[in-house]
């Protein structure tokens, strides 16, 4: 008895098909709440794109958001000078794309990464005390309608999760909660 030559098996691949790559990029706003007051928080997020044989896709890349309404901290300073909150979060993104080549289909994302909160005055003046330092975890699903071979908008919600905060009065708490998002991918999908 011989071994069969290894040419004469077919090789297993974890991914079998037409598999395409390509990448996107692009801005996202996404609104939520932090201590029950409206939130908004602008960013973008890019990744490359694993196109299987055109019915669904997976993507890994980044984001990062940076909240843009004024929201005072709850412990106010007594020199008399209103604090309030600047923050920030970003990280690494995957997100799974069912059946793309639909005019209307579906994703699921999740990101999970890193912030940090700090304070500012009204004048846009930084504090000197360390930003805090919190864990992020934020797993989404999103409607999204192919406009044109490049361009893509997305709707959708997110649940963001952090661990980590204790600042001036907001906890963990005021940070994490639903949220709802729009994006605009620019690209090759």
């Amino acid at each position: 008895m011989t071994a069969p030559s290894a040419k004469s098996q077919d090789m297993q691949t974890l991914f079998d098909g037409d598999v395409k790559h390509g990448g996107f990029g692009g801005p996202v706003v996404r609104f939520g709440s932090i201590d029950n007051d409206l939130a908004v928080w602008v960013g973008g997020r890019g990744g490359w794109i694993i196109n299987f044989s055109n019915q669904h896709s997976i993507s890994l890349g980044g984001g990062g958001y940076g909240l843009v309404t004024e929201h005072q901290m709850p412990f106010q300073p007594e020199n008399g000078e209103t604090e309030l909150a600047a923050a920030g979060y970003g990280g690494f993104e995957v997100e799974y794309t069912n059946q793309t080549y639909r005019l209307l289909h579906f994703t699921t994302s999740t990101l999970i990464g890193a912030g940090g909160l700090t304070t500012r005055t009204t004048d846009h003046e930084f504090s000197d005390s360390d930003p805090e330092p919190f864990f992020v975890l934020e797993p989404g699903v999103h409607a999204e309608v192919n406009m044109t071979h490049f361009f893509r908008i997305a709707a959708g919600l997110s649940y963001r999760i952090t661990s980590g905060i204790d600042k001036g009065g907001f906890g963990d708490s005021d940070f994490s909660g639903l949220n709802a998002a729009i994006t605009f991918k620019f690209g090759s999908f």
